[in-house]
């Protein structure tokens, strides 16, 4: 179930991402990354209501909030990267990255994985590199390093600290982690003189918030059935998601890397699952 489940939050997050890609060619991007928020903090808030969940501890209000200047963090440095034309760098790396990072806490805090499920990590970082790279052959700047390792490191670091709130939450620990982010949104396009839009001139950017919130449920469910380093590095599988909606919707090709990275990361799940 929790591989299912981390499966799952790969689709909806690299959903999320290609709907967060489309609306940021109409806004900027930190008006993308505040309104998405919005639509999750109200997705979040009402789930929390239906299912009756309990206010979490101080404790993992905490950890929400750190994870959310984790997240805030991961976003802006990937979208810095973006801007300066390195996506060949930036992409894949931020996503292995994403996915190594709570591999070593996990072997730190939890204990070593099986010598199968190692490989399947393996394997796994090798699928997500040949996914998520563009192939454009983009020049690799130390700039568009920097940002790709701090943007992998937010991210990888959002799952390790979202992953320690009490396990009978999940909306409201989540809801906090997204206020977090908004109000750092916020002060950026303050810092910016960038005003924040009406909700409902950006839908597609409500639309990446509310799948991207989706992933993180998943998330959270995936981890309380299986190891955080599991659930993250499957969880990681996103760019496939991404690349396959383009691929869909979008009509671009997708290269025979990206068939063969696609075609690892299935081996991968396989030595994950035994």
């Amino acid at each position: 179930m929790g591989i299912v489940l981390a499966l799952a939050s790969a689709i909806v997050w690299g959903s999320g991402d290609f709907a967060g890609g489309r609306a940021a060619r109409r806004a900027d991007v930190f008006q993308v990354l505040a309104l998405s928020a919005v639509s999750g903090i109200a997705l979040l808030v009402v789930c929390a209501g239906l299912w009756r969940e309990a206010l979490p501890a101080r404790q993992s209000v905490a950890w929400a909030a750190a994870a959310g200047v984790a997240g805030a963090v991961g976003i802006a440095a990937l979208y810095r990267g973006l801007a300066l034309g390195s996506a060949a760098t930036v992409a894949p790396t931020a996503a292995v990255i994403t996915a190594v990072f709570p591999v070593i806490v996990g072997a730190m805090t939890g204990g070593l994985p099986s010598v199968w499920q190692g490989a399947g990590f393996l394997v796994a970082m090798a699928g997500i590199w040949l996914v998520a790279g563009s192939g454009s052959g983009a020049e690799q700047s130390g700039s568009a390093l920097r940002l790709a390792v701090v943007a992998g490191l937010g991210f990888g670091g959002f799952l390790v600290l979202v992953a320690r709130v009490q396990a009978d939450t999940v909306f409201l620990p989540l809801a906090v982690a997204r206020s977090v982010t908004f109000i750092t949104a916020l002060a950026i396009l303050r810092a910016r003189g960038v005003v924040l839009p009406a909700p409902g001139a950006h839908p597609v950017a409500l639309l990446a918030g509310a799948l991207d919130t989706g992933g993180n449920v998943l998330f959270l469910l995936a981890r309380q059935h299986t190891r955080v380093d599991i659930a993250s590095v499957l969880s990681s599988f996103y760019p496939v998601a991404t690349v396959a909606l383009a691929r869909l919707l979008l009509g671009e090709p997708v290269t025979r890397t990206q068939w063969i990275g696609a075609a690892a990361c299935l081996i991968a799940v396989g030595l994950i699952s035994l």
